[in-house]
């Protein structure tokens, strides 16, 4: 009776850390922010608003929220030698172990790997006035082409 008791709390633990590892976002919860991130090249200190010319866009992908930081994977490692170890006896027991922690490690890899959410960006690059030149990431570019006139406000690119 004992053993029963401890392979049902061994189970309820197991789906408890694999539910941990899901994504925040998996029922529609947006929890990061989304807001454009900016990478800059030395040409001199740009002032909060700057004005310059579109000189190219390119579009690129990147990992959003959810990204995959290796948790699934342990977790997925304990539950699974957890669950190994209630079976078998001996030898026996220890291989059961092992193969759980591994089989567990990939499988709680894999539900991570699956939560993992990629977005389309904008790279714009922005000849400015000064003669400097600033890129800017975005998620959209609004009607933005290369030759268009453009003003750089709080990192964020908007026709002029």
């Amino acid at each position: 009776m004992n053993k029963f008791f401890t392979r049902i709390s061994a189970a309820i633990l197991g789906t408890a850390l694999l539910a941990a590892c899901a994504s925040p976002d998996y029922y529609g919860q947006r929890t990061s922010p989304s807001y454009p991130v900016a990478f800059s090249y030395p040409a001199s200190p740009a002032p909060s608003s700057s004005y310059g010319t579109v000189d190219s866009i390119r579009m690129s992908q990147s990992a959003g929220y959810g990204a995959s930081s290796g948790t699934g994977a342990v977790v997925g490692g304990v539950v699974g030698g957890l669950l190994g170890h209630e079976v078998g006896g001996g030898r026996g027991k220890t291989a059961a172990t092992i193969a759980g922690a591994i089989g567990g490690a990939m499988v709680g890899n894999q539900i991570e790997q699956s939560n993992v959410r990629v977005r389309d960006q904008y790279q714009v690059g922005v000849r400015l006035d000064n003669g400097g030149y600033k890129t800017v990431m975005q998620d959209e570019i609004s009607g933005l082409q290369v030759g268009t006139r453009v003003r750089i406000e709080n990192d964020r690119v908007y026709r002029y």
